[in-house]
């Protein structure tokens, strides 16, 4: 008898010869379905899928499940036994839809965060199906993902010639992409190796720029990036809570003149908290004189500019090293995806290459495939993300995205308009893009700022639990604030109308 060893050495033996040790193989499990099965199945599903956005309208914005419903799908214990397929569509159709999240409602003015257009839900769909890995060499997915990178530079008016871009998870994922990359950068140009040598070297501390209203996952990118909150400079505002490129100018000046090293500025094209735009052309023009890195985050509001009203804001974004930013918001990608530009293709490539021995193809170079997504991110299994991105914008064409964002910054003002004429409401933020920040305040309201925002909170809760429109509160300068994002493709007059309505009568019912 031959051990395993032996077997392997001999090499495959011929069809008709009887092996010499026999082994038995166990049936697998059934997870495959005939055309005709999974056809069946999905159209159960699509079914289901249209009926739910049938009756969209006629339900309240934000569900509420009952808690019963929720301990029970927490609950659940692994069946011993497989499940019928038919049945898992079934639950799947009685228990998750009627527990949605609520943006895909056109009522929904909270947060930022689209419903999906149903082409992109199609398109994911059939990428889950064939589930092409999206990292290497997969010709169809990675030259469809550099077409819609290339879409997405033109939009935005970065450049094309010499950038990268890659699709990842969200605006997270993005900017911490992008920052790695500035990092990796800042390293090179002091003449040493961030991969190899890490930031355990002895070196000046490199210090990066943000404001207040920068998102986040900056201060979580730092962390990750091992950079340390420490090092991250919180940069005045103006009154329009845009960055001062004054007050950039003082807090550099005083981190050169201690002995640190700036290396990096992260603007925003649209903040989450108001929607505000720095002043781009600024801070490239102090970045250039400083040799900082530009960073713009423009996860919510790199697509503003297509609207001919706000293309002066965006003035600058074109000079910027790296941009994030989300399909998956105002395009109404379906989520997740985010997308990372880099103005230097080779530079990004440097930040993150590694082909293990096991990856490579050799002997068979070709180009059906321009370059390994791998090779330009952390990610070496890549989801499919490209083709929804394709399907939504072929969908909407260029003129499509520019009348999307135009009339979602018109509706804006036409909120904020409303705001402006009603005696009882404010607003607490200039209107820069999409998003209006405002509140309740009775005419000649004596009361304290605490009351004030103890009202407004109250008026907050009566209207989402009113059930036609779902929005939420930010802190603008320590005082409570409603704030309403307009990103829903249906959302129209008659919503924003009737929030304006609700607030006021909500504000009205609760002080009397």
């Amino acid at each position: 008898m031959k051990d395993g060893n032996d077997f392997a050495r001999d090499g495959p033996h011929d069809a008709a010869e009887e092996p010499a040790v026999s082994f038995s193989v166990p049936d697998g499990p059934e997870l495959g379905l005939t055309p005709e099965a999974f056809h069946s199945l999905g159209g159960r599903m699509l079914a289901a899928l249209a009926d739910y956005k049938r009756d969209l309208p006629a339900r309240r914005v934000r569900p509420e499940p009952p808690v019963e419903l929720t301990r029970e799908i927490f609950a659940q214990a692994l069946p011993e036994t497989g499940a019928a397929p038919e049945d898992l569509i079934d639950w799947m159709t009685e228990n998750l839809l009627p527990a949605s999240f609520g943006n895909d409602h056109p009522g929904f003015f909270a947060w930022i965060t689209a419903p999906s257009a149903p082409i992109g839900a199609l398109a994911e769909l059939m990428a889950a199906t064939v589930n092409t890995p999206a990292g290497g060499p997969a010709p169809a997915a990675v030259n469809l993902e550099a077409c819609v990178t290339r879409w997405l530079m033109e939009l935005s008016g970065f450049p094309v010639d010499g950038s990268m871009g890659i699709l990842v998870s969200g605006g997270s994922m993005a900017n911490l992409t992008a920052l790695a990359v500035a990092r990796h950068w800042a390293a090179k140009a002091d003449g040493w190796n961030i991969r190899t040598e890490g930031l355990q070297g002895g070196r000046a501390r490199y210090t990066l720029y943000a404001t207040k209203e920068a998102h986040s996952c900056v201060q979580k990118s730092v962390e990750v990036l091992g950079l340390g909150t420490d090092n991250l400079r919180q940069v005045p505002v103006d009154g329009a809570r845009r960055l001062s490129p004054e007050g950039l100018a003082e807090v550099v000046a005083a981190d050169r003149s201690a002995g640190l090293r700036p290396f990096c500025v992260v603007a925003s094209a649209g903040t989450v908290n108001t929607g505000a735009v720095d002043p781009l052309n600024e801070i490239a023009d102090f970045c250039e004189a400083e040799n900082l890195w530009l960073h713009v985050d423009g996860a919510y509001g790199w697509i503003g500019g297509i609207d001919p009203a706000k293309s002066p804001l965006y003035e600058g974004l074109a000079r910027a090293q790296s941009l994030a930013l989300d399909p998956h918001k105002w395009l109404a990608v379906p989520i997740e995806c985010g997308c990372t530009l880099v103005r230097d293709r080779e530079l990004q490539r440097e930040t993150f290459s590694y082909l293990a021995p096991y990856l490579r193809i050799d002997g068979k170079a070709s180009d059906d495939v321009p370059y390994w997504p791998a090779e330009y991110g952390v990610q070496l299994t890549r989801g499919f993300r490209a083709l929804k991105v394709w399907a939504t914008l072929s969908q909407l064409g260029r003129r499509g995205v520019r009348d999307l964002v135009v009339r979602h910054n018109a509706l804006a003002l036409r909120l904020a308009g409303a705001v402006e004429a009603a005696p009882d409401l404010e607003l607490t933020a200039p209107v820069a893009l999409s998003i209006v920040c405002f509140r309740y305040r009775p005419p000649g309201w004596r009361g304290s700022g605490e009351d004030l925002d103890a009202l407004n909170r109250r008026i907050n809760d009566a209207v989402n639990d009113g059930g036609r429109y779902y929005f939420t509160p930010t802190s603008l300068d320590g005082r409570y604030s409603l704030r309403a994002c307009i990103i829903h493709y249906d959302t129209g007059a008659t919503e924003v109308d009737g929030l304006v309505a609700a607030v006021r009568e909500a504000g009205a019912r609760l002080l009397a």
